[in-house]
């Protein structure tokens, strides 16, 4: 096991790397944060490295205790819908925009990771809409409000 962890870090070290050298000439036609645009995913992507670095290197593999999930059916349809919702709502970040985007993958996300119907259809619109002004707002980030464009100033 411990050289199929090895292997696994070593792709994804290459993996960063790759993608470090295709981030690295990004540059957007306008400048909106002093860093420029490429400094978030190669900060990420440098972290990343230094993971999987630390993986190969490390002494002794990862041992998982009796407390650890396993890997059956259940978890893995877990992981593939999680995976399913995460790209659906990347899809339907720009065209319906992050409020209503998230509204509509909040609730399942949340249902599958056990969450009862009351405590998530109160939590989430509240949590969506206290994100969208923390950004917008307060950090002056722009999130797309897609079909509710209309009720921007």
């Amino acid at each position: 096991m411990n050289t199929l962890q090895r292997l696994f870090a070593g792709v994804l070290l290459v993996a960063c790397a790759g993608l470090a050298v295709m981030a690295w000439p990004y540059q957007a036609a306008f400048s909106y944060e002093p860093v420029g645009p490429r400094a978030y995913p190669l900060l990420l992507l440098a972290l990343m490295g230094l993971a999987f670095a630390y993986m190969i290197l490390r002494p002794t593999p990862i041992v998982h205790s009796e407390d650890d999930p396993a890997l059956d059916r259940p978890t893995l349809l877990k992981i593939a819908a999680c995976t399913a919702l995460l790209l659906l709502f990347a899809g339907l970040f720009e065209p319906l925009g992050f409020i209503l985007s998230a509204l509509l993958i909040g609730l399942p996300m949340a249902r599958l990771y056990g969450a009862r119907w009351l405590p998530a259809l109160v939590v989430i619109p509240l949590s969506v809409i206290a994100l969208y002004f923390l950004f917008d707002r307060a950090m002056d980030v722009p999130l797309p409000l897609g079909l509710l464009d209309v009720l921007e100033n």
